[in-house]
C-alpha cells in the first residue's frame, strides 16, 4: 500500500463525506479515512447493513459511534454487501487503529464498476483534507 504523509493510500477512492472504497477481486472493500477516525476520536460502536442487504451510492449505509459523537456512513458505491467487518462488533477501536485494513466495514458487490471512477483519488482527497 502506498501512501504519502498524510496517511491516504493511493491505491482506492474516496467520497467527500471521508470513506474509502478499494476493489477486492469481483468486489469493493468499504471503510472511513483515517482524516475521518482522527475527527470522531475513540470509536466505540459500529452500525453496519445485514449481509444481502443492499446500499445505495452516497446513500446512509450505518452509523459510527464514538466518544464525541455519532456519524451517519455513506455507501462510496451501490451493490448487495456481500460481507460485514464481524470483527468491530467486539472490537470497534479496529477503526481507530487500522482505519485502512483491520477496521474496514463493509464488502460490496458493486452494480457498476465505473462508479468508482466517480469518487476522488487519493490527490484529490488529500487537497479536500489539507
Amino acid at each position: 500500500m502506498s501512501e504519502d504523509g498524510a496517511g491516504v493510500p493511493d491505491d482506492r477512492r474516496y467520497t467527500e463525506e471521508h470513506e474509502w472504497a478499494m476493489r477486492s477481486d469481483d468486489a469493493v472493500v468499504v471503510g472511513i479515512t483515517d482524516f475521518a477516525q482522527s475527527e470522531l476520536g475513540d470509536i466505540v460502536y459500529v452500525e453496519l447493513p445485514k449481509v444481502g442487504g443492499r446500499v445505495v451510492a452516497l446513500k446512509e449505509f450505518g452509523v459510527v459511534e464514538s466518544v464525541k459523537s455519532a456519524s451517519d456512513l455513506y455507501s462510496p458505491v451501490t451493490g448487495e454487501v456481500v460481507a460485514i467487518n464481524e470483527a468491530l462488533t467486539d472490537h470497534p477501536e479496529l477503526v481507530n487503529s487500522s482505519p485502512y485494513d483491520d477496521g474496514w466495514m463493509i464488502r460490496v458487490r458493486v452494480d457498476n464498476l465505473a462508479e468508482l471512477d466517480t469518487l476522488l483519488d487519493a490527490a484529490a482527497y488529500r487537497k479536500l483534507v489539507g
